[in-house]
């Protein structure tokens, strides 16, 4: 599974905006992966920011 989906799948488990070091403790990736994971979700339009620095899955 790739980083991107692998932090997409933890968006949608937790049901809640997570911040990228929440994420980075969940996942056990590094935190600039995990940043470029999110750079990529906002690209593709799959994740939304409804609190600064927080995502969540649209």
């Amino acid at each position: 599974m790739e980083p991107k989906d692998q932090v997409l799948e933890i968006l949608k488990a937790e049901g809640k905006p997570l911040s990228a070091g929440e994420v980075e403790k969940l996942s056990g990736l590094e935190r600039k992966v995990v940043d470029k994971a999110f750079n990529a979700l906002k690209k593709e339009d799959k994740i939304e920011s409804p609190i600064r620095c927080k995502w969540q899955p649209k």
